[in-house]
């Protein structure tokens, strides 16, 4: 999938914690370039991996708003969000996380079906999911996960 963004950086590491130090260190070096706080957007699948993109976050002491569904980013503020509400924002700086196997695609949402079109379906929105979290960077994508990452990441190597 080649996508209208630029080129990500994929990462897939062995543990929470490494994703975390590795996002921070991702965000500190974007600040140091002039990235504004509020131009920095961090997404994951869902709110199981919120803590995760909290974390990262953390890690730079930089302020943070955890975006709810009325998606009020705050100036100053890095935005954390699941990627269902990605839709509509733009950051100059996104960094997609917890992009792991059985995380995205959500493995709960495959085991739900039983029909092969069914879980075809299931792919394709769960492929665009990350596809709109991706498309919300202007200059700047990050993907990351935990080895085994999501086999989507493959979608996303060489545009």
């Amino acid at each position: 999938m080649r996508l209208p963004c630029p080129m990500p950086q994929l990462l897939a590491l062995q543990d929470e914690a490494t994703e975390s130090s590795a996002v921070a260190q991702w965000i500190q070096k974007f600040k140091l370039t002039g990235v504004l706080p509020h131009e920095f957007g961090i997404f994951v699948r869902s709110e199981e991996q919120i803590e995760r993109a909290v974390t990262a976050v953390k890690g730079t002491d930089l302020p943070f708003r955890v975006l709810d569904e009325h998606v009020d980013t705050l100036s100053g503020h890095v935005a954390v969000a699941t990627m269902h509400l990605a839709k509509g924002l733009e950051f100059r700086a996104v960094a997609v996380m917890a992009c792991d196997d059985e995380v995205i695609p959500l493995q709960a949402r495959i085991e739900r079906v039983g029909d092969e079109a069914d879980i075809q379906e299931v792919y394709e929105t769960e492929r665009q999911l990350l596809y709109v979290a991706c498309t919300r960077a202007r200059d700047f994508l990050l993907v990351s996960g935990i080895k085994s990452a999501s086999e989507f990441l493959d979608d996303l190597k060489g545009g």
